[in-house]
């Protein structure tokens, strides 16, 4: 039996802890371990097959026909605890022991200006609400889970329902600071205000974007 006992899992999730633990498994090899018809077996392997979570490939065996076996997919691995914020956590709190809270700001600085350098290109020749979708599509990539609407034709609402270093960023306040900065950068021609932040325990990290209104002659 693995770490976690099958009946906290539904049998979807077994069959992929196992997988993890055991490595490549066959039909019959699944069936004798999950206690179900081979049967029942097959559907949740076409079912994870069509997810992209498992695949199939044929092993020869000395003796009988070849068997299929199944393995885990790249995509699968997002399933199983990644503590990578423990590690950034310690690594940067090492950091500032040894050089101090400047050095730490620093870091993020550097990152704000390398994701600035590559990105700024796609926003040139954009309008405002261009530039908000691009925004969007970028921080997506990222895993911000976004949205935004238009509240009129002059001001946008961008929220992000997640935030990959949210565990970083509730420590290291600047790292929320270089991401606002980031966004006026890019936005450009825009007053940028950020009105809820999941590390300070909002629901959400939400941006008020403004189309600037221009100067009068």
């Amino acid at each position: 039996m693995t770490n976690i006992e099958q009946g906290q899992l539904s049998t979807r999730e077994y069959i992929l802890q196992l997988l993890k633990t055991r490595g490549a498994l066959s039909t019959k090899d699944l069936t004798e371990e999950l206690g179900i018809t081979v049967m029942a077996v097959r559907r949740h392997i076409q079912s994870l097959e069509r997810d992209n979570l498992i695949a199939s490939k044929t092993i020869r065996q000395s003796m009988g026909r070849p068997t299929a076996v199944y393995t885990l997919t790249g995509q699968a691995e997002g399933f199983f605890p990644r503590k990578y914020h423990t590690l950034t956590l310690e690594l940067l709190n090492e950091l500032e022991d040894h050089f101090g809270e400047k050095a730490v700001d620093q870091l993020f600085d550097g990152r704000k200006d390398k994701m600035l350098k590559k990105y700024d290109q796609s926003m040139q020749g954009k309008d405002i609400s261009d530039r908000v979708s691009k925004l969007a599509e970028i921080q997506n990539e990222n895993g911000y889970m976004v949205e935004w609407e238009k509240v009129n034709d002059d001001e946008y609402l961008l929220k992000e329902h997640n935030c990959p270093i949210e565990q970083v960023a509730s420590k290291y306040q600047h790292a929320c600071q270089c991401e606002l900065q980031l966004f006026k950068s890019l936005l450009g021609d825009a007053d940028v205000s950020r009105t809820e932040c999941l590390a300070k325990g909002g629901q959400r990290c939400t941006y008020s974007i403004k189309k600037k209104k221009e100067k009068k002659q």
